[in-house]
């Protein structure tokens, strides 16, 4: 009987930290850096490349980050941007947080995995996981809308 209520109540109480977890993700974020960003920089193709060539990398790499928009909302939807052929889309997924804090993100027949490093209501940082391991770190901050010239 003890045992029938410890597990009871352990069940619960991971239950209810993950619907804590995917709560504290309602809102907007902006993605405001990524490992891979240093890893382009550093790159012997980026540091050989001509002004011009690095001017369009660098433009490249501010239009990612200003438009990589993640806004959680509901009990598991979420809308994002992402990059097709170069080109901004909207997507709408669903999304759930699991026991081991792993962010599941559901878009037809895609499904993206990362580990929360990081959430609060300042900053989340996440580890996309991969069939290969664990790929960088994407760090967030809440969305700011732009100003109007």
């Amino acid at each position: 009987m003890r045992i029938t209520i410890l597990t009871f109540l352990f069940i619960s109480f991971f239950g209810i930290s993950n619907a804590s977890n995917a709560q504290e993700l309602f809102g907007k974020w902006q993605l405001v850096y990524f490992d891979g960003i240093d890893q382009i920089r550093n790159s012997p193709q980026f540091r050989e490349a001509t002004a011009t060539a690095r001017t369009n990398m660098e433009y490249r790499i501010k239009n990612r980050l200003e438009n990589t928009v993640y806004e959680f909302f509901g009990e598991d939807s979420l809308k994002y941007t992402d990059m097709v052929n170069q080109k901004l889309v909207l997507r709408k997924a669903t999304f759930e947080v699991d026991e081991s804090n792993t962010l599941i993100i559901k878009h037809a027949d895609l499904v993206r995995k990362a580990q929360i490093v990081e959430l609060t209501e300042n900053k989340l940082i996440l580890q996309p996981i991969s069939q290969s391991g664990t790929l960088g770190r994407l760090i967030f901050e809440p969305y700011v809308e732009p100003e109007e010239d």
